[in-house]
C-alpha cells in the first residue's frame, strides 16, 4: 500500500505537470493567433484606406493614379485575407484550452488503478 501511495503521488505530480505544459503551448498558439489577427486587421484598414484613395482619384479622372491606388488596396486585402486565414488556423489549434493529452492520461490512470484493485 505504501508503495501504491508514493507512486499515485508521483504519477500525480507527472500528470500535473503535463497538463501545464499543454496549456502552456496552447497559450502561446493563442497569442500568437491574437498577433496574427491583428496584421490582418491593420492590413485590411489600409487596404480600405487606399481603395478609398482610389475612389477619389477616379473622381479626378487620373487613370494611373486610381489604378495604382487599386492595386495596392487589393494587394493589402489579399495580404489581410491571408493573414486571417492563418490567424484563424492559430485559434483553432489553440482550442479549447484544456489540457485534452492530460486528461486523458489521468482517466487511463484511473482506470489502470482501479482494475489492479479489483485483482
Amino acid at each position: 500500500m505504501k508503495e501504491l501511495s508514493e507512486q499515485s503521488s508521483t504519477l500525480a505530480r507527472q500528470e500535473m505537470r503535463l497538463a501545464q505544459l499543454e496549456l502552456q503551448e496552447k497559450a502561446k498558439r493563442a497569442g500568437v493567433a491574437v498577433g496574427v489577427f491583428a496584421a490582418a486587421g491593420i492590413a485590411a484598414f489600409f487596404g480600405v484606406a487606399a481603395l478609398l484613395v482610389a475612389a477619389v482619384a477616379v473622381l479626378d479622372t487620373t487613370l494611373v493614379t486610381w489604378f495604382s491606388a487599386a492595386i495596392v488596396g487589393v494587394v493589402l486585402l489579399v495580404i489581410a485575407g491571408v493573414a486571417a486565414l492563418a490567424g484563424k488556423k492559430q485559434i483553432e489549434q489553440a482550442t479549447p484550452p484544456v489540457p485534452e493529452q492530460a486528461i486523458g492520461s489521468v482517466k487511463r490512470d484511473v482506470e489502470t488503478v482501479k482494475s489492479s484493485a479489483k485483482h
